[in-house]
C-alpha cells in the first residue's frame, strides 16, 4: 500500500486543487452546513452563538485590529485545541511582544469561554469556509503567517493562504492509519497536508505515517500541552479553603467526572473513612449537585458554602464552581481522571504533573498521554468499581508502590515539555527574517 500511495501523493501537482471536483464537492458541503447551523440557530443556543459571532466577526476585526503590523493567526476549532495553541501564543508574545495575535475558534465551546483571554490581541469566530468568507477574512487580518492547531484542515482556507503566499504551520498535530489522508481515495486530503510549510506531530508514528504518503515536511515536537500544564503547575492558584481541607487528611481528587465514574468512586469513599474526597464533576448544573451531595453518605460541604473553619470537619469537598481543577489537584495524593466510561478521557495531564498517580476509565485508547502514562507506571486503568477499589486499597496500603507512581507520573510530563520552544524558533526566525 505504501509504494502505491508515495507515488500517488508524489503525483498530486498533476491535480490542481482550484478547480478540482473534490473541492467543489467540498464548498458545497460547507454551503450545505452552514444552512443546516443557521436554521438550527432559531432553536439551538449554541448554533445561535455561532451564527451571530460569525456575522459579527468582520466588522469588529476592522476596527480593531493593525493592518500594519506583523500578524500571525492561530487558530483553534474549541477549547481543547486552545490548551494546545495558548502556550506557543505566551511565549511568542514574551519574546516578541511586538506581533499581533489573532486567534480565531470555530466552537462556542471555545470562544465563549476564552473571548476575553489576554493572551491575544483579538479573539473572534472563524467564518464558514466558503470561498467568499475566506476572501473577507484573509483581506482584513492580513496575516503574515497562520498556524493551525492539531485536526483543522479547512480546504479553502489553507488553499488562499497558500495563493497568497502565507506560511501555515500545524501544531501538535497526531496522524492514525484510519484517517482519510492514508485511504486510496484520500487524494484531495493528502493535496491539503501539501499546503502546509510545516507539520509539527506529536510523536514518531504519525511522522511516519506521513512519510509514506510523501509528506516529509514534518518535526516530531511533541505535544505543546505538556508545556501548558507545567506552566500551570508553577503558577497555580493558592486555595486556601482547599488547603485546609486537604490539612491532615489523605486525599483522593476526582477531576471532570461523570455519573459513570461518581457510580463506583463514591460507594468506595463512603466505606472507607481512611481517605477524603475532592469531587469536581464535569457538569456543575444543580441537579447533577445534588445528585452527588445525596449519594455521600460521609460529612461533605459544598464550595460554594464553604468556609475554613467547615471543611476542616468535613470528610468530602464538591466542587460547584469551574476553574479550579488544575489547582486542586496540588493538594491530592491520588487523583481519578473523569470520562473513561463514556467518550473518552479528560486531561491527566493537569493531575500528573503534580507527581501524583492518575487513574480513568477504560475509554483512553486514543489518547497517547493516557496509553504512555500506564507504560511508564505512572497511570492506571480501570474497568469496574472493583478493579477501583483493589487499586485504591494497594494505593492506601503500599507507601512505596504510591510514591513510586507518582514519580513516574511526574517524570512522564516533564520529560515531555519543550515542543513550545521548538515550534516559536521557526516562528520568531520567520518574523525576524521578513523584518
Amino acid at each position: 500500500m505504501s509504494q502505491k500511495l508515495h507515488f500517488e501523493t508524489k503525483r498530486l501537482s498533476l491535480f490542481p486543487l482550484k478547480n478540482s471536483y473534490m473541492r467543489i464537492l467540498y464548498t458545497v458541503s460547507i454551503y450545505c452546513y452552514q444552512f443546516v447551523v443557521r436554521f438550527a440557530a432559531m432553536f439551538h443556543e449554541k448554533a445561535h452563538l455561532l451564527v451571530k459571532g460569525q456575522q459579527e466577526t468582520l466588522s469588529l476585526l476592522r476596527q480593531n485590529i493593525n493592518k500594519h503590523q506583523y500578524t500571525v493567526w492561530f487558530h483553534a476549532a474549541s477549547l481543547g485545541e486552545f490548551e494546545q495553541g495558548r502556550p506557543l501564543m505566551e511565549l511568542l508574545k514574551r519574546q516578541s511582544p511586538e506581533v499581533q495575535i489573532i486567534l480565531t475558534f470555530f466552537s462556542p465551546s471555545g470562544y465563549e469561554v476564552r473571548k476575553n483571554y489576554e493572551g491575544a490581541d483579538f479573539v473572534c469566530y472563524l467564518p464558514f469556509d466558503t470561498p467568499h468568507n475566506v476572501e473577507a477574512f484573509l483581506d482584513v487580518i492580513h496575516p503574515d503567517k497562520a498556524v493551525f492547531i492539531k485536526y483543522e484542515f479547512w480546504a479553502n482556507y489553507l488553499y488562499a493562504l497558500h495563493q497568497r503566499a502565507i506560511p501555515v504551520l500545524l501544531v501538535s498535530a497526531i496522524f492514525r492509519p484510519d484517517q482519510l489522508f492514508f485511504k486510496r481515495y484520500g487524494i484531495f486530503y493528502r493535496k491539503l497536508l501539501s499546503l502546509f510549510e510545516h507539520l509539527y506531530v506529536q510523536d514518531q508514528s504519525s511522522a511516519d505515517l506521513l512519510l509514506t504518503i510523501g509528506i516529509d515536511n514534518v518535526t516530531v515536537a511533541g505535544d505543546t500541552r505538556f508545556d501548558r500544564v507545567v506552566s500551570i503547575a508553577e503558577q497555580a492558584k493558592v486555595l486556601p479553603v482547599i488547603k485546609a481541607f486537604a490539612a491532615g487528611k489523605r486525599i483522593l481528587v476526582v477531576g471532570s467526572s461523570w455519573p459513570a465514574d461518581e457510580s463506583i468512586l463514591i460507594p468506595f469513599c463512603n466505606a472507607h473513612t481512611d481517605i477524603s474526597l475532592i469531587l469536581a464533576p464535569h457538569v456543575t448544573n444543580e441537579s447533577h449537585i445534588e445528585a452527588i451531595c445525596g449519594a455521600l453518605e460521609r460529612s461533605y460541604v459544598r464550595y460554594s458554602e464553604a468556609t475554613i473553619e467547615k471543611v476542616k470537619s468535613a470528610d468530602c469537598l464538591v466542587i460547584d464552581s469551574i476553574g479550579l481543577l488544575s489547582s486542586i489537584y496540588r493538594y491530592g495524593e491520588i487523583a481519578y481522571i473523569g470520562g473513561g466510561f463514556g467518550v473518552g478521557i479528560h486531561n491527566v495531564l493537569e493531575a500528573a504533573v503534580y507527581n501524583i498517580p492518575v487513574i480513568f476509565g477504560p475509554n483512553y485508547g486514543k489518547f497517547r498521554e493516557a496509553r504512555e502514562l500506564i507504560a511508564c507506571g505512572g497511570g492506571f486503568s480501570i474497568h469496574s468499581g472493583d478493579d477501583l477499589n483493589i487499586l485504591l486499597l494497594r494505593f492506601l496500603n503500599d507507601g512505596a508502590f504510591l510514591s513510586h507512581a507518582g514519580k513516574k507520573a511526574g517524570m512522564y510530563v516533564h520529560n515531555n515539555k519543550g515542543a513550545s520552544e521548538q515550534i516559536i524558533h521557526h516562528l520568531i526566525a520567520t518574523e525576524k527574517a521578513s523584518s
